[in-house]
């Protein structure tokens, strides 16, 4: 039996204070940057592991974020999945082991087990397996699927009933701690809404090096302990950091992210921008793969909307348009039959949206205008670079629009072609005398073009048409 809740870091009266893991070692002089750990970190996994750059920086932040987990109030969990097996997730987890703080590798233990270590030592849980976990054995799926809902946060708890018979009470076991689990196929929706996702694909044997864990131990730990003195002399400055946060993010990965991107800040260099583009990358693609119907039926029709280019259509013709889309469910919805006009409106209602009467006054069906607010608060933006206005996050400097032109730029290029004006204006006039008063004064007109593009365009039209004729004449002498 087990509830999960806020958890204050007391105990109920008469509980034992959880005993604190042996950190008594004390830690060596920091010597290396922290752009030299970030990126040290960063090669050492894809050595091992075949990462995206996203992927392995994303990683790199979060081994960072567990050894300075004191300074966060979340945390943000790694979902390693893929389709099949042997694609390197527990290759992943046994790389991280060697670099994160207080690693616990596992693939299954008992529900409490699970709870009383995560209170005691609050450690870096890698949890290998999760599909089985979670497929098996319904009590304990459901104690973890409570962890993971809740140690997301500090102050998580879950509530455990302990003792027996008329001796039977409850405790409250802390939750909070660093989380990577790897698994085949998806997580519980809640889960995956906590969690960044590192999707990995089966590579050719050859293209990333052998792991032996007896070398991996020997060729990490100065650079582990190296990370923990980096971790520990900007503790402070990592818990009073605010840092920027893309507005792309949805709210819970907001959160889960803001440990991350104050790291990033912290470390300078590129780190800053490369963490935010990194994030939006795995985090708006995650939104955009929600696998809920709801979202599915959202993006298919405004896809609809947008490939017939109409702004109304009617609930048959949208139910038909949604059944010829191969990659979506509405096909086959009820015993083989395509999704009815009844049923798209029950699944649309917790939108909002409803059918009404089309302008023809003839049929039923939906218009465009109905959809917005769904569509804006659902369906994330796609296809945009992280440099353009969809994610603006306070550092405008580094995320401004790719093709966007200053005006010193677009006056340099008008100057440009004035200054090459009177060049072949000369030679027009010594070719063409009977034309040399009128280029002459085209000349002048050109010349005082010199400006920005608006400037360009307001004193062309008030020129008067003797300049318009001239410079005819001369193109035309050309």
């Amino acid at each position: 039996m087990l509830d999960h809740a806020p958890c204050s870091d007391s105990l109920p009266i008469g509980t034992p204070p959880s005993p604190e893991p042996d950190r008594a070692a004390p830690l060596p002089q920091l010597t290396m940057t922290g752009v030299e750990l970030l990126d040290w970190i960063l090669g050492y996994l894809k050595r091992f592991v075949s990462l995206s750059q996203e992927q392995g920086c994303v990683v790199a932040l979060w081994v960072v974020h567990t050894h300075s987990i004191d300074a966060a109030d979340t945390t943000a969990y790694l979902t390693i999945h893929s389709a099949e097996k042997q694609s390197g997730k527990t290759r992943l987890l046994e790389v991280l082991q060697m670099l994160v703080r207080e690693a616990w590798f596992t693939g299954r233990v008992t529900a409490a087990v699970l709870v009383r270590k995560i209170d005691a030592v609050k450690p870096t849980l890698l949890l290998d397996e999760s599909d089985a976990a979670f497929n098996g054995d319904e009590a304990y799926s459901e104690v973890l699927r409570g962890v993971l809902n809740s140690g997301y946060r500090r102050g998580g708890c879950s509530s455990v009933c302990v003792g027996q018979g008329a001796t039977i009470s409850y405790q409250d076991f802390k939750t909070f701690c660093p989380k990577a689990i790897a698994g085949i196929g998806r997580l519980p929706d809640t889960v995956e809404d906590r969690s960044i996702p590192i999707r990995l694909k089966r590579v050719l044997r050859g293209t990333v090096e052998k792991f032996r864990e007896r070398d991996a131990k020997r060729q990490t730990q100065e650079q582990k302990a190296q990370i923990a003195s980096w971790c520990n002399a900007h503790i402070e400055d990592l818990r009073e950091a605010r840092p920027d946060i893309p507005t792309a993010l949805s709210d819970r990965q907001a959160d889960v992210c803001e440990p991350l991107l104050a790291i990033a800040d912290a470390v300078g260099g590129n780190w800053p921008k490369t963490a935010r583009k990194a994030l939006l990358t795995l985090c708006v693609g995650a939104q955009a793969n929600d696998g809920s119907d709801g979202v599915r039926l959202l993006r298919d029709i405004k896809a609809i909307f947008s490939e017939k280019k109409v702004d109304a259509i009617s609930s048959a013709e949208l139910c038909n348009s949604l059944a010829l889309i191969e990659t979506s469910p509405w096909a086959e919805r009820k015993r083989g039959e395509n999704l009815s006009t009844a049923g798209l409106a029950r699944l649309l209602t917790p939108f909002e949206v409803y059918p009404g009467e089309l302008p023809s006054g003839k049929l039923r069906g939906y218009r465009l205008s109905h959809f917005q607010e769904a569509f804006s608060l659902y369906i994330p933006t796609q296809g945009v670079e992280v440099s353009e206005p969809q994610y603006p996050c306070g550092f405008d400097t580094d995320f401004k629009v790719s093709n966007e032109t200053s005006p010193d730029t677009l006056k340099n290029a008008v100057s440009a072609n004035n200054d090459a004006a009177p060049i072949r204006l000369d030679t027009l006039k010594a070719e063409h005398e009977s034309a040399q008063a009128l280029i002459q004064y085209a000349a002048v007109g050109l010349a005082s073009l010199k400006m920005s593009t608006i400037g360009v365009v307001a004193r062309a039209e008030e020129l008067p048409s003797t300049i318009h004729n001239a410079t005819v004449q001369a193109g035309n002498l050309m």
